[in-house]
């Protein structure tokens, strides 16, 4: 298992889910939701700022949301322009996509068996589903020896117009 803190990541529509690990790779945990929008980039850039402080950093992992056939629609292709546009942000911290599946679902029954109503449950899936991603990550890494999922590319910079 790699050392370092591994950031995962549930990129919503309206929200951002933020998790971390532990710098051995064990457990992951809830850090907090990000605002989609204006500055939720920077924002999570400052996050893993912040934890570089107190320890190394391994990579960001960021959820992929694939059918349940494996296929990919709109919403993975959301999610690879968002972690491409990450990865350009924190270079060189390393961003990885990994397949998500059902984790908001599962985060969502999860809160709900633990007695969160609805808004209370609302304001924290999105951290929840960050963990489940993150932590199913790891798991995989330990299991298998690789780092999981595939290496993201930084999006290329986008030309600038000539008068």
């Amino acid at each position: 298992m790699r050392h370092g803190v591994r950031l995962g990541i549930d990129p919503g529509d309206a929200r951002i889910g933020v998790a971390r690990s532990d710098p051995t790779g064990f457990l992951a945990t809830p850090v907090e939701t990000v605002r989609r929008g204006k500055g939720d980039l920077a924002r999570i850039a400052r996050i893993l700022r912040e934890i570089a402080e107190e320890s190394e950093v391994a990579e960001v992992v960021v959820g992929l949301p694939r059918s349940l056939s494996g296929g990919e629609g709109p919403a993975a292709a959301k999610s690879r322009e968002f972690a491409a546009r990450l990865a350009e942000r924190i270079a060189p911290v390393p961003v990885r996509l990994v397949d998500e599946r059902l984790t908001t679902v599962s985060a969502e029954a999860m809160l709900r068996d633990r007695g969160r109503s609805g808004s209370k449950r609302r304001a924290v899936v999105d951290q929840a589903a960050a963990v489940l991603i993150l932590q199913h990550a790891l798991d995989t890494e330990r299991t298998t020896g690789t780092a999981p999922g595939e290496i993201v590319r930084a999006a290329p910079e986008e030309p600038e117009e000539t008068q």
